[in-house]
């Protein structure tokens, strides 16, 4: 990585560099019409004109080389990112079937989207926590398993000390359906309340939740392996600074999560094509990679059956933070995964149970994915951005600056600023600092998104609703 004043060339091979004041690219030498554009080491498009030394390089004379569906060969490349063990421990609460926590909630999980409004009243006046969302009822098939694979994470997840599970009575997802996706669970702080069967269903509610309550607080943080640790990575609102600063920090912390038999879990799948042979490479196992050409091609399919376009441009938010194409964006967007190797490939629903990186099926979508990261069991989700963001999930949901501008501008939203890198904060002494910070939410410390009271889910939907 050659840095030079106030610009950046990421790769020996790139024909392009960074302007590091505004995160955009420029040529490098002269490029010719059709020619490829390089960055990070790797085609991010080909030139639609040609490009003179200098001259801005972006969306007017750039287009993606990407296609629609594509053929892959296994091929293993280590990186030497070895699943290990650490001594280090943090204190976090341990649940009756083992599973470890690093909050201590009420959590009130209704079935169905009538009666969010209920939820909303009844964890107001318990100082517990809600989820809202439209969905439970009028679904069918698939769609349907997909909100209840999604409810159960919520339910089961070891983040919530006690649990009240809120149904309607006449929804498809009543609770006599639901019951049985929970399969095994803590009776005792699992508890289920039919509202259309009580007299005054917030009185019923909350006592319950006062039984909960006197539960809980018996509860008490103890220390455990800082393998535990389950982290979700993400990022929204991507920049020109994203696969430079804050992508490649959640990297380096992956690769040292490894490495101590931590957990972490990248998803959005439409943001790996075109660099989906990075992850590929590093698969354990043939089996773990025919499970991630499944998925980046079957995503594919999704769009197509919509009749919609595979390689839709970046947003407008990252094409004016100097993001260009698909490619572009998936070569920074992997990098959050570091060089860990592929362990495990998961679906909507799909709770984690390797060390490593896993991979998770599911959109880009801020919302979606956080959700989908969460009830797969992370007790953590980073979430990198060049743009900015208040939203935060079910889980403590840290904000990681790709830029100082931002982290200044946006300080009750940001956690933490990457954009350091930049300015002479070498990336090891970064990761120390992160890891450190991490630590410090995992043991109880609010991130912004928490402090700020911002705890939304939204479920993938792709179905029929009556």
């Amino acid at each position: 990585m050659e840095n030079k004043a106030k610009t950046l060339v990421i790769h020996e091979n790139d024909n392009v560099y960074i302007n590091l004041e505004e995160g955009h690219k420029y040529a490098r030498r002269d490029i010719k019409a059709g020619e490829d554009i390089i960055k990070y080491g790797f085609p991010i498009g080909h030139a639609t004109e040609d490009i003179k030394k200098d001259e801005h390089v972006h969306s007017h004379n750039v287009k993606t080389n990407l296609s629609d569906i594509s053929d892959y060969k296994y091929n293993f490349v280590d990186h030497g990112i070895k699943i290990g063990s650490t001594d280090k421990t943090f204190m976090a609460y341990v649940r009756k079937n083992g599973d470890v926590g690093i909050r201590n909630d009420i959590w009130v999980v209704n079935t169905v989207g009538c009666i969010n409004k209920t939820a909303q009243i009844i964890a107001e006046k318990a100082g517990a926590k809600y989820f809202p969302h439209p969905f439970g009822c009028s679904q069918l098939g698939g769609d349907m398993e997909v909100t209840q694979k999604v409810l159960a994470g919520l339910v089961k997840h070891p983040n919530a000390g006690g649990v009240l599970v809120l149904g309607l009575g006449c929804e498809n997802n009543n609770l006599d359906v639901f019951k049985p996706c929970l399969g095994e669970f803590d009776e005792e702080r699992i508890r289920f309340l039919n509202t259309q069967e009580c007299e005054d269903e917030i009185e019923d509610a909350l006592a319950i939740i006062d039984e909960l309550k006197a539960i809980t607080a018996k509860d008490k943080r103890v220390p455990v392996p800082l393998s535990k640790l389950k982290i979700g990575l993400k990022c929204g609102g991507s920049d020109g600074y994203s696969g430079i600063t804050a992508n490649p920090l959640c990297g380096s912390l992956c690769n040292r999560m490894s490495e101590m038999g931590g957990t972490c879990i990248l998803t959005e799948v439409p943001e790996m094509f075109g660099a989906e042979h990075l992850l590929m490479e590093r698969c354990v196992s043939k089996e773990v990679f025919d499970k991630t050409v499944a998925m980046v091609n079957g995503y594919k399919k999704y769009f197509m059956a919509h009749n919609q376009p595979i390689y839709e441009n970046p947003s407008p938010g990252n094409k004016k933070g100097g993001i260009t194409t698909l490619e572009e964006k998936s070569l920074g967007c992997v990098q959050k995964g570091g060089l860990a190797n592929v362990t495990d490939v998961l679906d909507y629903g799909d709770i984690v149970t390797k060390s490593g990186l896993s991979l998770m099926n599911g959109p880009g979508n801020d919302l979606v994915a956080v959700t989908n990261l969460s009830v797969s069991g992370v007790h953590i989700v980073l979430f990198t951005t060049g743009r900015g963001t208040p939203f935060g999930g079910p889980v403590p949901t840290v904000k990681i600056s790709t830029n100082s501008a931002l982290a200044e501008r946006k300080k009750g939203w940001i956690d933490f600023n990457a954009g350091r890198l930049l300015e002479g904060v070498s990336m090891e002494k970064l990761t120390d600092e992160l890891l450190d910070y991490v630590v410090s939410v995992a043991e109880g410390e609010e991130c912004l998104s928490e402090k700020n009271g911002f705890f939304e889910i939204s479920i993938f939907k792709d179905g029929v609703t009556l």
